[in-house]
Order: C-alpha cells, then structure tokens, then sequence
C-alpha cells in the first residue's frame, strides 16, 4: 500500500543528485578577470588573440587561473584584484599602443570560481541583480528631436529622387525646422509636385505658400509618424545597446524602456564604470559610398593630394581604399541582413533588404555604376572603416540585394552582423547615473541569506515539534524543494535580486503549507479509526488534490505577473513560478518517498509519530481520562 515502485525511489534519488550538482557552484563564489574584446566591428577576436594575450601576460611575469575564448572575447581569471590590476594595464599597453584610437576593449571583469569539473557540466552560478552584486545603473534621454530631423533629411533626398523621377524641375529641397520646403517657379509644377509627393510620402503633411514669384509646398510630419518614428528609434537604440554590451560579457544586463524617451540600462558586475559609459556613447553609422578607381587617384591620396570630395580608408585587411565623400544610402535604408550563398557560384554571400525609398534609389545607383566599386563603411567616433567593397555587377532593383566575392563563410556572418547591428536611430544622453558597491550587494546577499535561514528554522522547529517524525519528513521536503528551486535557477541561467529572494522565503511558506495539508488529513484519518498504513495513503491522496488546487490558482498570478510585470516584479514572478512547481514535487512525491522508507515496510504498522491526536468525546480531568 505505502511501498513505491524502485524506479519512483531512483527518480527521487536522481533529482537531489542533479539538484546538488547544479547548486554547488552557488557557494564558489567569483574570481576577478579581464576581457579583452574587439573595440571595432571590424576587428575580429579569435585565437590569436588568445594567445596574444597569453604572451604578454608571460612577458610581464603575471600568473592566471584559468582562460576562456567565447563570442565575447578572451577572458582571463586572476586569484586577487591587485594582480587583475596590473595585467589589465599590461593588456591594454599590448593592444592598445594608441590610446587615441583603440583597437580593442580591455575592461575588468569578474567570472565564476566553479571547479572545471562543475562548468563541463553547465552547471555556473545564478546571475546576480544589480542590487546584490553591485555595478552601475545608467538612464539614458533619447533625443527624439535627433531622430526626427534625421528622418527628415532621409525623406529630402526621398523627394528629390521622386521629383527627377517625374521629370518636375524645382528650385530646391531644404530642411528648416521641422519641415521641409520645396520651391517651384510656376504653380502648375508644384501642383504636380504635390500629387506625386503625397502618392510617394503617406506620411506628409503637404501645405501650400507663395512668397513673391516663388511658389513653395511645406511638407511636415504627420503626428502618427511622429510617434511611429520615435517608437521605432527606442527599440533599435535597445537593440543596439545590447550588441554593444556583449563587449562588456555583462551577464543578464538589464535594458529596457522607461516612459517614452528614456532607456534604463544596469550592469551588475561592472567595475570599470569609465569603459562602460564609453561604450553605451558611441555614435556609429553604416553609410555605403562609392569608390574612386580612377588611375593614380589613390596614390595621389596616400601621397597627401586627394582629388576633392574623396577620403581614404582601410579595408577590413588592412589594405588603403579611396572613397567618395558623397553618401548614396545610409543604415536607416537596411531592414535586414541575413548569410547565404551565391546561387549560381554558390560562393559565401550576404543577402541585404532594403525599405522602399532605399530600394529606387539604390536601383539608380547600381544602373549609373555598373563595373564599379561601393564601399560599406561603418563609422564610429568620426573614423570609419570598409566593413566590405563589392563590384556592381548589374543594376539591382526590388530591394534585394547580394554581396558576395572573396568571402568565407565565417565572413559573411561577421558581415551580416555589422550590418545588421546598425548604428543608433537617435542620439543619447546619459542624465542619470549610479554606482551599486560590491559590499552593499554583499551586506544585502548577507541580509538576504539569514532572513531565508532564519525563517526556514523557525519553521523547522515547529514542524518537528508538532509533527514529529512527519515533521522532520516536511522538513527533508522543504530542504529538497529549496535544493531543487536554487539548481533551477542556477540552471536556467536566471538572474536572483532581493525581490528573487522574497519569492524563496515566500515559497519556502508555501511549501510547508502543503505538508501541513497531507499531515493534518493522516491525522483525521487516524482519528477516525482508520489504520496507520490505510490513513497514510488516504491522507496523501485526498490531500493532492487540495494542494494541486491552490498551487495552480497561484501559480495563475505568478503568470500575470510575469507576463505584465517587469523589472523587479518579473524578478519575483519568475523564482515565484519555479517555487510552485518545485513545491508540488517535493511535498508530494519526495516527501512520500521517505515516509514509504520509514513506514512503508512495516506490514503490521501500531501506530505513526505524527504528534498528538485529538478524538472527539475525549476529555482529561485532574489527570484522569
């Protein structure tokens, strides 16, 4: 009746085994690193970074722990902050030797201290918040007027592109303000002119003026485009803003939106605050631009006499290019860009989509040059660099565009990357900062650490009191359910804040709520008369099905919750879910376990300790029954 089958027994053994395992790392602690990562898109950081960090390190006779190459960067642990000191000023002097333009990110770090044993099986710590880590808390003022008046210029040259098109001559295209101003010698012209452009541009608002022999059409925003615009200029920033972070191997950093113009970035483990601003303020812009072939125009460059309008530049091999100055289409113009392969060399390729005012005038552009070279330059800091310059083979139109030639693979992901990674839609400002020290995220781990202890032995005492040997089996039960909610989180990779550690107290509550439930109906099985081994499986059947229904309708609002929460609510609806379910298998199927080891194979069971029992009718008189 109360025996499990052995393959439930090797389940329950299985899971506080994996339980353990995946805990563990929680207690190692963290070592201090440095990272170096790529400080330009161009500049990729591989193997032979590695082992470039490797020498200089062993030139400067700086010992390490340990190193790492992930998508990140090459990370190197060392046993004490005053070592990671010096080789971060050693690494930097190695890859950096002009500090005026660097090439590469050398920002301290820290890293999981977990035996290499431990990490080979995934198992790493949980990730910890701001709050009880430390690191900086930034919030940035997106310029939304920026974004604006830089789709307002896009839209210039869109209005120029369409007027050629339709043949209508016109005395000028000019931003002012907010607006923009066409000017026409006749009114027939601009009324044609106005038809065309409202066909063109749904998003415009098309006013009529005159100024003496001058016949002008102001074009404006409309306000739903306003706000499309802004919408869209956040979440690229977001989405920028994460790229540029992975430079940092920030783990779980927090990016998100707040009201209407402004993002809030956290950094938990951040502790060069000075390298993190200047990665969160680059100002980087894809442009494509055509190149200058003509015979000796280059050298003429590199010899100090450049033809007027061109720059020059470097490939991503280091090779000098000679580029006009004049840009042809911008980052705004790309919507996508994915890898692939030619279709009829079936060599590596890139495969670039265009919006509609970018795919007309990059169809202009390819018929007006078809031999010739163009330039993708990606610009950062006011210097640029030739992410890649293919020939244009024939005129491309309907926003599909192929580049391909003398590329790998590797290579045309790297490509589609940058490309597709962009530059911010608007600029930024950052208005607010905050630096979180490592000891008040210690003192709250502490804080944290002994309210959760103390709770779990107040409730402790008082189930072993009450209950007895059922008391202590609760207990073993809720000891699992913690072990198995901390090796989740650890497992999923999730990250734990002071609101995470409310959620585990207050899962912790609930859990012994449960036994509460199955030890209370043994009692009133027992006390109806029923046998122990008989009351024992009643108690745990009948009791499922209430633990089951209170379990699920709260684990209902932890899903609202994470579902329309965010922040540090999210935070607490996350651990708050995991607890739930851990909770029901503990409570049920770990507790019944022991329960069926100590009693189970009893066949003629007396009696359970399970505190002392009530029966109706009985009473005590001066110690008398």
């Amino acid at each position: 009746m109360n025996r499990y089958p052995l393959w439930k027994y090797i389940t329950v053994a299985i899971a506080l085994v994996l339980g353990f395992v995946y805990t563990l790392p929680n207690f190692f602690g963290e070592s201090p690193a440095v990272q170096v990562s790529s400080a330009k898109a161009t500049i990729k950081v591989d193997d032979k970074a590695r082992s470039r960090v490797e020498d200089a390190l062993k030139t400067a006779g700086i010992t390490h722990d340990g190193m790492q190459l992930d998508f990140n960067g090459v990370k190197t642990r060392f046993k004490d902050t005053d070592t990671q000191l010096k080789a971060k000023d050693v690494l930097e002097k190695a890859f950096n030797p002009d500090a005026s333009d660097p090439q590469y990110v050398v920002a301290l770090n820290l890293l999981a201290a977990s035996p290499q044993w431990l990490t080979s099986l995934h198992a790493l710590p949980m990730y910890l918040g701001l709050d009880l880590r430390g690191g900086v808390h930034f919030l940035l003022q997106v310029d939304m007027k920026g974004a604006l008046t830089k789709r307002l210029d896009s839209t210039s040259a869109d209005l120029r592109t369409v007027l050629r098109d339709k043949n209508l001559r016109h005395a000028g295209v000019n931003r002012e303000g907010d607006r923009l101003v066409v000017k026409f010698r006749d009114q027939e012209t601009r009324d044609k002119a106005r038809n065309a452009i409202a066909d063109s541009q749904p998003d415009l608002i098309l006013t009529e003026q005159a100024d003496g022999s001058e016949f002008k059409l102001v074009a404006t925003l409309k306000p739903e485009a306003q706000k499309r615009i802004g919408e869209f200029a956040i979440k690229q920033n977001i989405t920028t803003l994460h790229n540029r972070i992975n430079e940092l191997g920030v783990a779980e950093p927090v990016i998100q939106q707040q009201g209407t113009d402004r993002i809030v970035v956290q950094l938990p483990g951040v502790q060069d605050t000075a390298k993190a601003k200047d990665i969160l303020g680059r100002t980087a812009t894809l442009e494509i631009r055509m190149v200058d072939d003509s015979p000796g125009a280059l050298e003429a460059a590199l010899a100090g006499n450049a033809p007027f309008g061109t720059e020059v530049y470097n490939e991503r091999g280091g090779q000098p290019l000679l580029v006009k100055k004049q840009v042809v289409l911008t980052g705004d113009r790309l919507t996508d860009a994915q890898p692939g392969f030619d279709s009829q060399t079936q060599e590596a390729a890139v495969h670039l989509t265009l919006d509609s005012a970018g795919a007309r005038i990059f169809k202009d552009v390819t018929r007006e040059n078809v031999n010739k070279r163009m330039a993708i330059l990606l610009i950062e800091k006011g210097k640029g660099e030739v992410v890649t310059a293919p020939v244009i083979r024939t005129e491309i139109g309907g926003g599909r565009v192929q580049i391909s030639g003398r590329m790998t693979t590797s290579e045309a992901n790297d490509t589609a990357l940058l490309l597709r990674a962009g530059s911010l839609a608007a600029p930024m400002d950052i208005v607010e900062e905050r630096t979180i020290g490592p000891s008040l995220g210690a003192d709250n781990i502490q804080k944290g650490f002994h309210s959760t202890l103390w709770g779990f032995a107040a409730i402790a005492l008082f189930m072993i009191v009450y209950y007895q040997v059922f008391g202590v089996v609760s207990v073993l039960a809720l000891g699992a359910n913690l072990l198995f909610l901390i090796a989740l989180l650890s497992l999923l990779q999730a990250t734990l804040t002071l609101p995470g550690i409310a959620a585990i107290a207050l899962a912790l509550g609930m859990a012994i709520d449960s036994n509460v439930l199955i030890n209370e109906r043994v009692r009133e099985e027992l006390r109806n008369g029923m046998p122990p081994q008989a009351a024992i499986s009643e108690g745990y059947e009948r009791a499922f099905g209430t633990i089951l229904d209170s379990n699920v309708t709260t684990l209902i609002v932890g899903l609202m919750l994470l579902i329309f929460g965010s922040g540090p609510v999210r935070g607490f609806a996350v651990v708050h879910c995991l607890g739930i379910l851990t909770s029901i298998f503990s409570s049920v199927v770990v507790s019944r376990a022991l329960i069926n080891l100590i009693y189970g194979r009893q066949k003629k069971l007396a009696k359970v300790a399970i505190g002392q029992l009530w029966k109706p009718g009985t009473a005590t008189v001066n110690g008398q029954k």
